[in-house]
């Protein structure tokens, strides 16, 4: 994945509040990884909203001046985003956003951009406190996505995905299809408490899944407001299959299989790592979101 060199980035769609002290809380979280990792935690090893550093509290994040000017004096260009992890992120907040703004009215809407909050340990939400243990996720309370970069390297090691700086760009654009389910009015449809391969909670995650091949697919073609030119120059099939792959990897089969032994599909939150792969390359392949419906 590389970036236009001469892009600028808009740092003002990222709030980076990473080491900062934020009270632990229960965390209320609809969508992304984080409620199926902390699914997991909670079910198969016995970990209680106290261990997991969860609690009621929904304090917004404050972000510290240093932090902040971290980001906004490290991540100007796309040159930036090729060389820093952080940078690479915002850019891909960007790419994420420039074509959503622009694919919500080709529909009759309009798109409300969401910000991306960088943490460490703890965060403050609207939709209650959470620690780094969940992941990232999307809060519909906020409008804004959650993440931890250090998930990228769990991601890794915990997950079994090859990683790359692709795979880091479909959890993004991931959680990003969740933002977009909000304004749409389908993200509720996960709500009604159900699991299994066949529930509400699955296809809403398989849709999200599936917009973020939408993205992909459209990433090289749309045009940076700061250039008129694509922020996101070149993806390779290289890059394509370490999105295929970190889908894989958070599959709900690959996980159950690795931390309890054996495959629950009555469970299942996310889908399995087959249709995840399967919901994202058919965004990929055809570009298109009206073929994301996975409620058919």
């Amino acid at each position: 994945m590389q970036f236009d060199d001469d892009a600028n980035l808009d740092t003002s769609e990222v709030q980076d509040v990473r080491g900062s002290r934020i009270p632990g809380g229960r965390a209320t979280v609809g969508g992304g990884i984080a409620g199926l990792i902390a699914l997991f935690l909670g079910l198969f090893f016995g970990v209680g909203p106290e261990q997991l550093g969860l609690s009621d509290s929904g304090d917004e994040p404050a972000a510290s001046s240093s932090s902040l000017a971290q980001v906004q004096q490290s991540c100007r260009t796309g040159k930036d985003a090729n060389a820093k992890e952080d940078c690479r992120i915002v850019a891909v907040v960007n790419s994420v956003q420039d074509y959503w703004r622009q694919e919500f009215p080709r529909r009759q809407g309009q798109y409300a951009p969401a910000r991306t909050v960088f943490f460490t340990g703890r965060v403050g939400t609207a939709c209650g406190a959470a620690s780094s243990a969940v992941g990232p996720f999307y809060c519909p309370g906020d409008r804004k996505v959650y993440l931890d970069l250090g998930f990228f390297d769990e991601l890794r090691t915990k997950f079994g995905s090859s990683g790359g700086p692709f795979a880091q760009a479909y959890v993004v654009a991931h959680e990003y299809g969740h933002h977009v389910q909000n304004l749409m009015g389908t993200l509720s449809r996960a709500q009604d408490g159900r699991t299994g391969e066949n529930s509400n909670a699955v296809r809403v995650e398989l849709q999200a899944d599936c917009y973020a091949g939408v993205w992909a697919h459209n990433a090289t073609r749309t045009p940076d407001e700061s250039t008129g030119r694509p922020l996101i120059t070149r993806l390779t099939d290289e890059d394509i299959r370490d999105g295929l792959d970190a889908a894989a990897a958070v599959g709900d089969d690959r996980i159950q299989e690795r931390y309890q032994g054996r495959v629950t599909p009555e469970s299942w939150t996310h889908g399995s790592a087959k249709q995840r792969q399967q919901w994202f390359y058919q965004g990929y392949r055809t570009g298109d979101m009206a073929q994301c419906n996975t409620f058919r």
